[in-house]
This record gives structure tokens, C-alpha cells and sequence, in this order.
């Protein structure tokens, strides 16, 4: 046999080795390997499949002069490449043995250059940093491998004289044939991850996408509205046959195939859904009948059925319908299981902010209850003094403390700024009544401000009601009040000033309830709203004065709608 024969036989001998690359691409241990993150079973996988290739390589070899001329490298090399010198050694020494005792007068040369090519691959793998190892390294690799192997034939084998025979027809067919099959091997490796990369890419472009979408109508809850909605998100940006919601009884949505049989509010029928809402656990229909819908007509075939949660507990499933049966691909399932996930932290943090917001309303109404009685008691003391000998401003203050009760039982999210002032107005003209000289109010409000800009309510006025009990009260003489509006290009910054005898540290730690519950509402109020950009800045000094500032954006975000403001 010539050196070209012996080269054309070997070369057909590398469909095996890229069919057995093929089959590795597709093992789930090879993703931990390429990450160089292997658990100890992934390396032992790596190294008996390496090994078993190196076997595979014997097998197929060419007797030549009582030697075999093989592809055994192949497969222990890629070893080491993939796996690192441990794993190249051993998967050497697994071939080297199995090729020790098929025998030959180059029986221990060859079994230990099996060994040694293995441990070359994974000193590549381990100097190689940069990832996955390209072909050309992979080439160069074995084409210095198979020369090493020369060596060691020449060096061991016996009789010297057959050796180099052996040498000088194996030589070249074995170098260029195995250093080829070595870069091919991992270039098929390569292909494949690269392959998984793009379907991961993009899976996370269309969970992506989706998201964006959905979100505003998960922020409602999962109803018939919004189920609605976002499966029509879902089938116009999947392109599959038809998207279901349902929650734990019945169908909340369905749209696209079959819709017009497969009814909002009708009871769930299906098995695998109910399969899926019982264990919790993602449900493959592949037939029509698992599917197991009574209209004969119905032409989905297959579905992936996705159990939404909320705190671990199903809730309802999301469903995604092919129109062909065992059509279900790992983009399906993979997009449907992250989507569930989406669902489910949305749908968690909905209920985390309709109860954080419930319990500031119920702060808020624990506050206003416990201010009003204080508050009436000495508004009508006040105005009963003033009955006989100031009729009319007792008239007014009626007037005003009206006002001041009317707008407190107010439920909005927001109303215009210049209602809270009134309001504010309102509350200053009865403590002014109390106080009489002791209690000045100033306002300086600048021209361009748009007093309708929406604020929370019962936002300013207890930082009034703090200035003049903390701040003024305690002071013999009375005091000051500064109301200000200034209006900045993004923003309108308010600020409630007095000139008392300051607070305490205690009061201006906000991030404690127990310092001043009035200030603590506003503060998380605004935080709520507006963002920490609004928070309260508090600046007070014994003995000079406080001053307590905030600002409305002029573009911002309550819950569930956005607002633009430009004055």
C-alpha cells in the first residue's frame, strides 16, 4: 500500500469521527465543559467518550507491516482540548491500553504516544485563555501530536530498521489526515455552540420584546382584560398558531386558531392543562388528542403548557398552540418557561405594591385620625370665642375648617397644586385664629409656576402642621412661616420654612417611623411617587429655624399611569 492509498483510506475513516463530534455537540455536559466550568461527572463523560473515540480509532485501523496506521489521536486529543490535561492523559491511557494489548511490535509505543498526544491537548486547553480553541490551534496541535507519535515510534519500537519503514509510509498520511480530523472535530464543536448561542440570542430578543410589551398590562393583575391583551402580544410576536390564559378554572384568553371555539370563561377541559395547574410542572401536548379539544374542527395540534405562579402557588397557564403536531422546538419551550417567569415576579410584585400601597393609605388614615380630633376641638374653641365679639371672622373660620374636613375625606391619587394650598390656606387661617400675632405666613410663589400640576394629597400641609408644632409652638414669641414654589426647568421645588426653635436629629432620620409619622407618610409618599429624586431634605439648625424641601418632576410616574407635565 502507497502513501496516497493509505492517505484516501484514512480520510474516509474521518465521517466517523464527525458523526461522533456531531453526537457530543448535542450532550448537555459539553455546554459546562466549553464554560470550563465540568462538575467531576462532566470530566469523566468527557474522558471516556474521548477514550471510546481513541478505541473507535484502532478499530478502524490500516495494517501496515504488522503496525496499524489509525486515527486513535482524534479522539484523545480533542480530550485535552476540551477538557484539560487530566481528562487528555486519561483518555489516553484508556486508548493506549485497549491498543497495548490488540498487540504489534509498535504496541507499547503507540499505547504510550496515545498518552502524550492526550496530555499535549490539555496543555493547549490549559495555556489557551481565550475560549472555545479555533481549528487552526486544534490543527496545529495534532500535526505536532502525530510528529511526536513519529518520535516515539522510532524510539521504542523494535526492530529500529522495520520502525522507520513503518514510519516512512505512515508518516505523512497520518499527520495530514488526523491533524485535519482534529480541527475538524472541534470546528463541528464549535459550529454547534455557536448554533445554541444564536437560538439563545434569540429566545432572549423575543422574551425581551414580549416584556416590554406586556408589562404595563400585568401591572392590572391577570384577568379576562389583560389576558386578552397580552396574548395577543404573545401570538403576534411568536408567529405561533394561538396564545391561551387561563387562570386555576377557566379559560381567561384565547386568541388566534380556534378562537372561535375556545371561549373566554369557559371551564378547562384540557388534561395536560390540568396536569399542569396540579403539578406544577411544564406539560407537552404533542397530539391532537392530548390536546383534547371536543370540536372536530379544531386544528391545533400541539402546545406547551407553562403553569403561571405567584408565591409558588398556581395560579393559572400560559399556552402556546402549533397547528402541526410534534412541532414543539427548545425555542418554544425555552420562551414559554421564560415568560412564565415574567409572569410570575410581575404578578409578585403587583401584589407587593397594592399591599405597600394599601398600608400607606391606612398610615395615612391613622395620621388623619389622630390630627383631626386635636385639630377640631381647638378649631371650634376657637371660633366659639369668636362668635359674639368677631361674628364674621367666625363665619369665615367655620368656612375654612369646612373646607379643611371636606378636603381631608378626599380619596385622588393626585390633584392640583393649587387645591392642596388652599387647603393649606385653609388649615394656616384657623391656627392663625389660635395663635393671632404669634403666627406670620408668608408665600412667595413664582410667576411661572403651573399651579395645576398634580401633587399627592395631604402632602404640604403636614409639613406645615410640623413647622408650626415643632417649630413655633414651643417658642414664646411665635414665629414665621415660609411657604415657597420656585419653578426649576424639570421641576417644581417646594419648601415649608420657619424660623422656631428646629427638631430634634430623630425627627430628620426619615428612614424611621417612630421619628414623626407625619414627615415619615410624606416622605415614603413621595418615594412612592415620584422616585428618591423627591424625597424630603431637612436642614434644621437649634434655635434658627427648619426647612423642609421636595420636588414634583415635571415628567413622572404614578402607579399604573404615566403622567406629562410641562408648564
Amino acid at each position: 500500500m502507497d502513501i496516497l492509498e493509505l492517505t484516501l483510506i484514512l480520510s474516509q475513516r474521518l465521517g466517523i469521527i464527525a458523526t461522533v463530534a456531531f453526537i457530543l455537540s448535542r450532550m448537555p455536559a459539553l455546554g459546562r465543559v466549553l464554560s470550563r466550568k465540568p462538575s467531576t461527572k462532566d470530566k469523566l463523560i468527557l474522558t471516556f467518550v474521548s477514550g471510546g473515540l481513541g478505541i473507535l480509532g484502532t478499530f478502524g485501523a490500516v495494517e501496515i507491516h504488522g503496525a496499524l496506521a489509525n486515527s486513535r489521536v482524534v479522539g484523545v486529543m480533542v480530550g485535552g482540548l476540551l477538557g484539560g490535561p487530566l481528562v487528555g492523559a486519561a483518555a489516553g491511557l484508556i486508548a493506549g491500553v485497549h491498543r497495548y494489548f490488540v498487540g504489534g511490535f509498535t504496541a507499547f509505543s503507540c499505547g504510550l504516544s496515545a498518552v502524550v498526544e492526550g496530555f499535549l491537548g490539555g496543555v493547549v486547553y490549559r495555556y489557551w485563555r481565550k475560549g472555545l480553541i479555533p481549528w487552526h490551534v486544534a490543527w496545529l496541535a495534532g500535526f505536532a501530536g502525530e510528529i511526536i507519535q513519529m518520535l516515539i515510534i522510532l524510539t521504542f519500537a523494535k526492530p529500529f530498521s522495520e520502525a522507520v519503514e513503518l514510519v516512512k509510509i505512515i508518516a505523512i498520511p497520518m499527520i495530514t489526515v488526523n491533524s485535519i480530523g482534529v480541527a475538524i472535530f472541534m470546528l463541528i464543536i464549535k459550529s454547534a455552540v455557536e448554533h445554541q448561542e444564536r437560538v439563545a440570542a434569540m429566545q432572549a430578543k423575543a422574551t425581551l420584546n414580549i416584556t416590554n410589551l406586556i408589562l404595563p398590562h400585568l401591572r392590572q393583575g391577570l384577568n379576562e382584560n389583560s389576558a386578552g391583551k397580552i396574548a395577543e402580544i404573545i401570538l403576534d410576536t411568536l408567529g405561533v398558531a394561538a396564545v391561551a390564559i387561563t387562570d386555576r378554572k377557566k379559560i381567561l384568553a384565547h386568541v388566534g386558531t380556534g378562537s372561535d371555539h375556545h371561549l373566554a370563561g369557559h371551564p378547562l377541559l384540557t388534561k395536560a392543562t390540568l396536569n399542569a395547574i396540579k403539578t406544577g410542572e411544564i406539560q407537552i401536548a404533542n397530539k391532537k388528542e392530548e390536546i383534547g379539544c371536543s370540536n372536530p374542527k379544531c386544528r391545533l395540534s400541539s402546545a406547551v403548557i407553562v403553569p403561571l405562579k405567584r408565591r409558588q402557588e398556581v395560579i393559572g397557564t400560559l399556552k402556546l398552540y402549533h397547528e402541526r403536531e410534534n412541532s414543539i422546538t427548545s425555542v418554544n419551550l425555552e420562551v414559554a418557561r421564560g415568560l412564565a417567569h415574567i409572569f410570575s415576579t410581575q404578578l409578585e410584585i403587583v401584589e407587593l405594591e397594592t399591599l405597600a400601597r394599601l398600608k400607606t393609605e391606612a398610615e395615612l388614615k391613622s395620621l388623619q385620625a389622630q390630627i383631626h380630633p386635636h385639630f377640631i376641638f381647638n378649631a371650634l374653641n376657637t371660633i366659639i370665642s369668636l362668635i359674639r365679639i368677631e361674628p364674621a371672622k367666625a363665619k369665615d373660620l367655620l368656612l375654612n375648617l369646612a373646607t379643611f374636613l371636606r378636603y381631608s375625606l378626599k380619596k385622588e391619587k393626585e390633584i392640583p397644586l393649587r387645591e392642596e394650598l388652599s387647603y393649606v390656606e385653609a388649615y394656616l387661617s384657623i391656627e392663625q385664629a389660635r395663635y393671632r400675632d404669634k403666627l406670620i405666613v408668608n408665600y412667595y410663589i413664582e410667576p411661572t409656576v403651573d399651579l395645576d400640576i398634580p401633587v399627592p394629597p395631604f402632602t404640604i400641609q403636614p409639613l406645615v402642621e410640623n413647622a408650626v408644632k415643632h417649630g413655633l409652638k414651643p417658642k414664646i414669641e411665635g414665629g414665621e412661616i415660609l411657604i415657597r414654589i420656585l419653578d426649576n426647568d424639570d421641576s417644581v421645588v417646594i419648601s415649608v420654612e420657619d424660623n422656631g426653635v428646629g427638631i430634634s436629629n430623630s425627627l430628620q432620620r426619615l428612614s424611621e417611623k417612630g421619628s414623626g409619622l407625619g414627615l415619615y407618610l410624606v416622605n415614603e409618599r413621595l418615594k412612592r411617587f415620584y422616585g428618591e429624586e423627591s424625597t424630603l431634605n431637612i436642614q434644621s439648625f437649634p434655635g434658627i429655624g427648619t426647612e423642609v424641601t421636595f420636588k414634583i418632576p415635571k415628567k413622572y410616574a404614578l402607579k399604573d399611569v404615566v403622567f406629562s407635565y410641562s408648564s
